[in-house]
């Protein structure tokens, strides 16, 4: 299962995104995300050129439900030219904007609403709306499971797997004690950010490298076991 370190706290970008950087080099994290929100311009592009460097695959999360400011958000993915783009639910219009860019797209599957978003939709709503982004030429979904109102977050997971052969992302409130279940379900990657921050995925240790250790660790254990 894929680690997906999240520079991000409460949904922004934390401010010193870019000396977080050089405190997790070395731990051989191979894929890492953001949002547009949080730090200005000039930063998201030394941070996507530095990430970037790093070797490491480079992911932009779309923060808003609202129409306008998630078009902005996958304008601003464009600009970048970040690899992976996640969240929204404008599949068609993300997709036109999308279009001549080599960008994969993984829209959210479910309903998103709220901050700290929340996730409304039933198993089968959510494989439903699995089986649309495929047809449309998503690269897989975002799935909030951990954030579901209306299902068993797990249930969700095994819906989306079902209906979809993209790739299947967890993000929001994923602990190291959810990750292996999530990787028995179907998920192919997490997202970490807050919980890394804020130290709960190891309480015991103070670092953000040891937090970040332990995901990896996690994850590792969880691909081989699934």
């Amino acid at each position: 299962m894929d680690f997906i370190f999240m520079l991000t706290r409460d949904d922004r970008t934390v401010t010193d995104c870019l000396d977080v950087l050089g405190q997790v080099e070395g731990l051989g994290i191979r894929h890492i995300g953001f949002k547009d929100i949080g730090v200005d311009r000039d930063t998201l592009s030394q941070l996507h050129a530095r990430v970037r460097d790093m070797g490491a695959t480079t992911y932009l999360e779309v923060v808003s439900t609202d129409r306008t400011q998630a078009l902005a958000s996958v304008r601003t993915a464009v600009d970048l030219g970040v690899d992976r783009l996640m969240g929204g639910t404008w599949i068609d219009d993300t997709l036109g904007l999308l279009h001549g860019t080599s960008i994969g797209y993984l829209p959210f599957a479910g309903r998103p609403s709220g901050h700290p978003t929340t996730l409304g939709g039933t198993p089968e709503s959510v494989a439903e709306d699995c089986r649309r982004a495929q047809e449309a030429g998503c690269a897989g979904v975002d799935l909030l499971a951990h954030r579901a109102t209306e299902a068993d977050p797990l249930d969700l997971v095994r819906a989306a797997r079902a209906a979809t052969t993209g790739r299947l992302v967890v993000a929001g409130s994923v602990t190291t004690e959810r990750i292996g279940p999530l990787a028995r379900a179907g998920a192919d990657a997490v997202t970490i950010g807050s919980a890394a921050f804020d130290g709960s995925l190891a309480p015991r240790s103070g670092t953000l490298r040891a937090q970040l250790a332990t995901a990896i660790e996690a994850c590792a254990a969880a691909g081989e076991a699934a």
